[in-house]
């Protein structure tokens, strides 16, 4: 552990889930194949886009509402939708279907991803330091996707986790933090952030009056080769050292 900043007291933690508990892209990588296949099945013409075709549905949907970057879940149906129905990027609605079809096709493409996207298991020590520490504080998950944490059992460790959506802003906004701190009734200069993100996560945290302790699970830690614009309160060599503050 090493510290940058001098520490207030901790009585309750946020994390942020993706790349900070588990590795998020292999994951997302295997829920993209199974909805490809699934696409490649059932719907032969929008198997047919390229790479470069869905990513010309979601700048579409982006510049059409700018809301939907901040909700991967909704964003995704809009492209889904286009896609599905042969709809150019540039009549591309970001309402949901009107058709009862269409809407089954879109919700189908997307559990497919869904499922998948969550349908992995943590590391047991994950889930022994987020229990160890709501056993004495209170934790809540502060997330700019969209992993169903009850299928992947880390639920019950929070008071609540908060998913990034057209109606909160995606961090590094503080509107997320504000919220937590909110639901929490402790002030955020007492609430420490876990996350793996120095700009969405650690510049987020800290804008908002919080305490930050950067740690990423997927990467070698290395402030060197990170776009750092503000230094976290602390680095974690590991999770567990999360424990020296209960």
């Amino acid at each position: 552990m090493q510290f940058f900043k001098p520490l207030n007291a901790v009585k309750a933690m946020t994390f942020d889930l993706d790349d900070t508990l588990y590795d998020n892209e292999p994951i997302i990588r295997r829920a993209d194949a199974a909805l490809q296949a699934h696409i490649a099945k059932y719907h032969k013409q929008a198997a047919m886009l390229t790479p470069r075709d869905w990513l010309v549905l979601k700048r579409a949907a982006i510049r059409k509402d700018k809301r939907l970057a901040s909700d991967m879940g909704r964003l995704r149906k809009v492209v889904l939708a286009g896609a599905l129905s042969g709809t150019p990027a540039s009549q591309l609605s970001t309402a949901p279907p009107l058709d009862g079809q269409l809407n089954a096709d879109v919700e189908a493409c997307f559990n497919c991803f869904y499922d998948a996207r969550s349908d992995f298991t943590l590391d047991e020590n994950v889930h022994r330091v987020l229990h160890a520490l709501s056993q004495h504080i209170p934790l809540v998950g502060i997330t700019n996707g969209n992993v169903d944490t009850q299928k992947i059992g880390i639920d019950n460790y929070f008071k609540t986790v908060l998913h990034a959506s057209t109606q909160r802003p995606m961090k590094p906004s503080p509107a997320m933090f504000n919220e937590a701190s909110q639901q929490l009734s402790i002030e955020s200069k007492y609430i420490l952030h876990v996350g793996d993100n120095l700009i969405k996560d650690v510049k987020g945290a800290v804008n908002a009056g919080y305490q930050s302790a950067w740690f990423a699970c997927n990467r070698p830690m290395n402030l060197v080769n990170e776009p750092v614009a503000v230094l976290p309160h602390l680095v974690l060599d590991s999770l567990d050292e999360l424990l020296a503050f209960i």
